[in-house]
């Protein structure tokens, strides 16, 4: 689940994104000051936006925001008070983290894609699927985990690329906007002493 705000351009709405559309056609049913939006096709929801949303609790940030528990409570009893079953389930594990490429192996349908097992906690890997050509077995980066929301507003969700699965997608200084960063393919190459998990901070693990 990803929470984006921008008051200033967008006015005092949460955009709420549950799942990824898939492209598919969307529409909206409204209540009050929420907004469910949901695929015509399946009925599944998508999206909630919440309008007026400084009148719940204090929110400030530009793009992607981070709710507490109490918060997103308050998001459930607004939706429940406008008649809307539903229930937002909050996430605040980091989306950013540390990942090391445990396993490479090339995609059996391209020449330059190559199916990667990634470590990015101490007890979880998961499939990414990747082109970087500096991806290398034992290779630490920056992974970006589903539920995350890139720099320059993309969303990440699991997906599947040529047939295979994959669980996020590793990093380059350019996509995470880094200052200075290489205007050229490749994913950013962290020091081998880096632990799977850690969340990421630009100013420890990116000197441009």
């Amino acid at each position: 689940m990803i929470f984006t705000y921008n008051k200033e351009h967008v006015g005092d709405v949460l955009m709420t994104i549950v799942s990824d559309s898939k492209g598919a056609k969307v529409t909206a049913e409204c209540k009050g000051n929420v907004a469910r939006i949901f695929r015509i096709d399946t009925q599944e929801t998508v999206g909630w936006n919440i309008f007026q949303v400084s009148t719940l609790f204090d929110i400030t940030g530009r793009g992607q925001v981070f709710l507490t528990d109490q918060e997103v409570a308050v998001l459930n009893q607004e939706l429940q008070k406008e008649g809307f079953a539903e229930q937002l389930i909050n996430d605040n594990e980091p989306k950013f983290v540390v990942g090391e490429i445990l396993e490479l192996v090339a995609h059996p349908d391209s020449d330059h894609l190559n199916i990667c097992q990634v470590k990015v906690a101490e007890d979880k890997v998961v499939q990414i699927v990747a082109g970087a050509p500096n991806a290398a077995l034992g290779l630490k980066t920056i992974v970006a985990l589903p539920g995350a929301m890139m720099p320059n507003g993309g969303l990440i969700f699991p997906g599947e690329l040529r047939g295979e699965k994959s669980f996020g997608m590793m990093c380059s200084p350019r996509e995470l906007q880094l200052p200075n960063a290489p205007q050229k393919r490749g994913i950013i190459e962290l020091d081998s002493q880096e632990v799977a998990g850690t969340p990421f901070d630009p100013a420890k693990h990116w000197q441009g």
